[in-house]
């Protein structure tokens, strides 16, 4: 996945674009709804013709944007229906394994008590459903010679209380299961281990709620339902990413870029 982005930057590099790295932006500065810029959490401002946010809807409109330029209200975004967020494990593994594949759904408990965990009443699943991936069966590149590159995944209700405890509950509950299922140890023979959940969806993208995948994919929240691509109150700037048109995931998340990008050029007679 991580070739894609590269293939991007350099693309995008080689077509004038400018990256500035680790510059998280406090405020975007607006006067008289015309935005002129943001302002980096360095002090630094950083004008701008156009604005386009690709960070959390929310985070840009409850948060950078002052309270008379935002999209919506504060209830708007508590009524959202979120999609579910994750608790992550990347574990590197010093040895080969056995009786799995590259990707592999784990549907060894009933699926309805997880979904009304999920979406009913939220909460940790008592038997979690998985996903485990090994991507070093496809690409020996990504995990030393002998070794595995492993990536487990339970999905979760958002916003829930996440803590070292609960993810480490959640480590030896799947592992147990993944250990028995393909009988063989693995867990002595971990070696780098790193999870991932909620608080850090939150600290590192802002993710609204702690969510994974944007908002559900509910009637009242599809297509032109959606959080709009366009700031109603301010006439340069716009939104792309998971939670406006077309929705979730790396196709539509490139999708919406691309529409915001031809709407841009369209408005602005670029």
């Amino acid at each position: 996945m991580h070739k894609i982005i590269e293939g991007m930057v350099q693309l995008a590099q080689e077509k004038g674009v400018k990256f500035r790295f680790d510059a998280e932006v406090e405020v975007i500065k607006v006067r008289q709804q015309i935005a002129q810029g943001v302002l980096l959490k360095s002090g630094e401002e950083v004008p701008a013709d156009i604005v386009v946010a690709g960070a959390d809807y929310q985070h840009v409109d409850q948060v950078l944007l002052p309270p008379d330029s935002r999209n919506y209200s504060p209830s708007y975004w508590d009524s959202r229906v979120m999609a579910p967020s994750s608790l992550l494990f990347y574990l590197g593994v010093n040895k080969r394994l056995k009786g799995l594949r590259h990707h592999n759904l784990f549907f060894d408990e009933p699926l309805g008590p997880h979904a009304d965990a999920i979406y009913t009443n939220p909460r940790w699943p008592e038997k979690p459903l998985f996903y485990a991936s090994v991507p070093s069966i496809t690409d020996p590149t990504v995990a030393p010679e002998g070794s595995e590159n492993l990536f487990l995944l339970v999905p979760l209700a958002p916003d829930l209380e996440d803590t070292e405890e609960m993810r480490e509950k959640y480590y030896h509950m799947i592992m147990d299961r993944l250990e028995k299922l393909t009988g063989q140890e693995i867990r002595s023979h971990v070696v780098y281990k790193r999870s991932y959940a909620h608080a850090d969806f939150k600290a590192d993208y802002h993710a609204f709620k702690g969510n994974a995948y944007g908002l559900a994919n509910t009637l009242t929240q599809t297509a032109i339902l959606k959080p709009g691509l366009k700031n109603k109150k301010i006439k340069n700037m716009y939104y792309t990413g998971q939670l406006t048109v077309p929705g979730p995931g790396v196709p539509p998340s490139l999708i919406s870029g691309h529409v915001v990008a031809r709407e841009v050029m369209k408005e602005n007679k670029l």
